[in-house]
C-alpha cells in the first residue's frame, strides 16, 4: 500500500506541474520499476501500473511515447490498456514496436487496427509472428503493394483461400510479389498453377532456383503442360520499397542488427537482406544491390568486414545472392580465408572511399 501511495503521489505531482519533461522522467522511473518487477507482479499490481503509466503517457511527447512502446513491446505481461493505446497511436514510430512484437494484442485488436489505420500500421502488423487468417484477410484486402509483399514473405502468416486468390491476382503485374507468393508451401495447388502460368519467365526462373526439390518438380510439370510459349517480360528490377520501409522501422525501433541480417539472409529474403545491409553499412540500396549481383564476391566481404560482422553472417549474405551462377563450395571456402585475412581497418578505408565516390557521383548528377 505504501508503494501504491508513493507512486500515486509522484504521478499527481508530475501531472499537476504541467511539465511534459517531468512527466517523461517520471514515466521512465515507473517503467523501470515495472520492468524490473514484471515477472513477480500479479494482476492487481499490473492494473496499478496500467493506470499510472497510462495517465503519464497521455502527457508526454511522441519521442517519449515511442521509447515507452519500445520498452514494453517485448514484455509478455505488459499493461494491457497501455499497450492497446500505443498500438492505436497515429504516430507509427510509437505504434510499430507494439504492433510487431507485443503478445498483449489479440487477433480482434489486430483486425480492428488493420481496418482503421493507415498503410504504415498495416506494414508493421504484417511482420508479426503467427498471423491468423482473420488478420491477413484485412491486410490483403486493404494493404498496398508493400504490405502485400511483406505479409506474403511472412512464413508464419496464415491465409484463407480467398486471400491467396487476391495475392495471385495482384501478383500478375508484380514480379517480386509473384516470387514471394510462389515460394509459399501453403498456397493451394490450383492457385499455384495459375501463378506459375501467368508469371513472367524471370519469375519462373527465380522460383525454380529457390524452390524445394518437390516444388521444383511441380513447377516444371505445370510449365510442361502449358501449350503455348509465354512471352518473356522485360526483367523487372527488385522492389526494395517495402523492404526498406520495414528495415527502417526495425532500425528506428532498435531491433535491427547483425543477428537479424543473418536470419534474413539464411531465409533467402533477398530484398530484406539488401535493405538491412544498406542501413547497417550506410551504403545506398542500389550500390548494395549491384554488389550483391556482381560476379565477384570480394566487395561483399569488404562490406561485411567493415561493418564488423562475423564470417557466418558474411557467408549467409554471399549465399543469398541471386546471380545466374551459383556459388561453389570451393568459392565459399576461399572466401572464408580471404575474410579472415582481411583487416577491419583496410575494409573500413575501402568502404569510406566507396562512400566518398558515391557522394561525388550524386552531386555531379
Amino acid at each position: 500500500m505504501v508503494a501504491r501511495e508513493s507512486l500515486i503521489l509522484k504521478l499527481e505531482d508530475a501531472i499537476q506541474c504541467g511539465s511534459s519533461g517531468k512527466c517523461a522522467e517520471t514515466l521512465r522511473r515507473v517503467t523501470d520499476l515495472f520492468i524490473k518487477r514484471a515477472y513477480q507482479l500479479n494482476n492487481e499490481h499490473i492494473a496499478l501500473f496500467d493506470d499510472i503509466i497510462g495517465r503519464l503517457a497521455a502527457e508526454i511527447e511522441t519521442k517519449a511515447r515511442a521509447e515507452l512502446a519500445h520498452r514494453l513491446a517485448p514484455i509478455d505481461n505488459a499493461p494491457v490498456k497501455v499497450i492497446h493505446g500505443l498500438a492505436r497511436d497515429d504516430e507509427i514510430t510509437v505504434a510499430a514496436p507494439v504492433l510487431v512484437r507485443s503478445k498483449r494484442l489479440g487477433e480482434s485488436d489486430l483486425v480492428d487496427i488493420a481496418k482503421t489505420k493507415g498503410q504504415a500500421h498495416l506494414l508493421a502488423i504484417s511482420s508479426r509472428r503467427q498471423l491468423g487468417e482473420a488478420v491477413t484477410d484485412v491486410l490483403v484486402n486493404r494493404g498496398d503493394g508493400d504490405v502485400l509483399f511483406n505479409v506474403a514473405s511472412n512464413s508464419s502468416a496464415n491465409f484463407s483461400e480467398g486471400s491467396f486468390a487476391t495475392l495471385v491476382e495482384r501478383a500478375e503485374k508484380d514480379g517480386s510479389l509473384a516470387t514471394r507468393v510462389g515460394e509459399r508451401t501453403d498456397i493451394p495447388p490450383q492457385l499455384f498453377h495459375k501463378l506459375i502460368v501467368q508469371a513472367s519467365e524471370l519469375v519462373q526462373n527465380r522460383l525454380l532456383i529457390t524452390a524445394t526439390p518437390e516444388m521444383r518438380t511441380e513447377i516444371q510439370r505445370v510449365l510442361a503442360k502449358v501449350s503455348h510459349e509465354l512471352s518473356p517480360d522485360t526483367p523487372a528490377p527488385h522492389n526494395f520499397v517495402a523492404a526498406q520501409r520495414l528495415m527502417l522501422m526495425l532500425h528506428h525501433a532498435g531491433t535491427l542488427g547483425e543477428a537479424e541480417l543473418h536470419d534474413l539472409a539464411k531465409s533467402k529474403r533477398y530484398e530484406e537482406t539488401a535493405a538491412a545491409l544498406s542501413l547497417l553499412c550506410a551504403m545506398p540500396i542500389d550500390v548494395v544491390d549491384w554488389l550483391m549481383n556482381g560476379d565477384r564476391i570480394e566487395p561483399l566481404l569488404i562490406l561485411c568486414k567493415a561493418a564488423g560482422f562475423e564470417w557466418l553472417t558474411a557467408r549467409a549474405v554471399i549465399l543469398v545472392r541471386q546471380g545466374v551462377r551459383r556459388t561453389s563450395a570451393k568459392e565459399v571456402a576461399d572466401s572464408c580465408d580471404d575474410f579472415t585475412k582481411l583487416s577491419y581497418s583496410t575494409a573500413r578505408r575501402v568502404v569510406r572511399f566507396w562512400q566518398g565516390r558515391e557522394a561525388e557521383f550524386r552531386e555531379a548528377g
